[in-house]
């Protein structure tokens, strides 16, 4: 076994039960079992006391309130300790009045950024990529994005897409390019052609592209 797998491991890929964790943060010890029956939006960031982590946890601190209303959790974590992030915290409420409402895990170990595949192979550091998880109420990845160090995530398109899949757990639909909340949904292509006929003589779309109106609508 080379040294690159000993030390790294892929992410966890989506439909695969998210790895365990204990960890302490900035909000006492917390386990992947706390989220049981919640959604979790389980993020990394590079390092404490950067511009763009800054302009990332600022824009999550003011969504939280929209992740709460869609039984959503946030969970932040970097390899800085624990003092670094209450430090951090303190400067961001001191310089844009901001309150970090959301818990950090300090990762010192690198067991948790590991286990997820959160410090790539190719990375001249131990900082961690911009990785993001979002976790169902059972535990399962359901989608994972990475961004690089120097490009901030887009809030915004992390509700939406919570909001997509909590569509398609509700009604088994699909969700079309640059769709939002409260929009029409798709349907599954027809697996017959007794059902593609059915469906085209019901419907002003195309046989393969039926669309239902939405449900799950998510305040701007």
């Amino acid at each position: 076994m080379n040294e690159t797998t000993v030390r790294y491991s892929r992410p966890p890929l989506i439909g695969e039960p998210a790895p365990d964790f204990r960890a302490r943060t900035t909000m006492g010890e917390c386990s992947l079992a706390d989220y049981r029956g919640k959604w979790l939006h389980l993020f990394s960031h590079p390092a404490d006391f950067t511009p763009v982590c800054t302009s990332e946890f600022i824009e999550l601190a003011k969504a939280a309130p929209q992740f709460k209303a869609m039984n959503c959790s946030l969970l932040g974590l970097s390899i800085d300790s624990l003092f670094s992030h209450l430090a951090w915290m303190r400067s961001i409420q001191e310089n844009f009045d901001v309150s970090i409402n959301f818990p950090i895990v300090e990762d010192i170990s690198m067991a948790m950024a590991r286990a997820y595949g959160m410090i790539h192979p190719d990375s001249d550091s131990t900082a961690t990529v911009r990785a993001s998880f979002l976790i169902d109420p059972l535990g399962t990845i359901r989608a994972t994005f990475f961004y690089p160090m120097s490009t901030g995530r887009n809030v915004a398109e992390t509700l939406r897409l919570l909001a997509a899949l909590q569509e398609n757990d509700a009604t088994g639909h699909s969700t079309p390019a640059n769709w939002r909340p409260g929009e029409p949904t798709i349907l599954a292509p027809p697996m017959t052609m007794e059902a593609a006929t059915s469906r085209e003589s019901k419907s002003p779309d195309a046989w393969y592209f039926q669309r239902e109106p939405g449900r799950v609508k998510v305040e701007s």
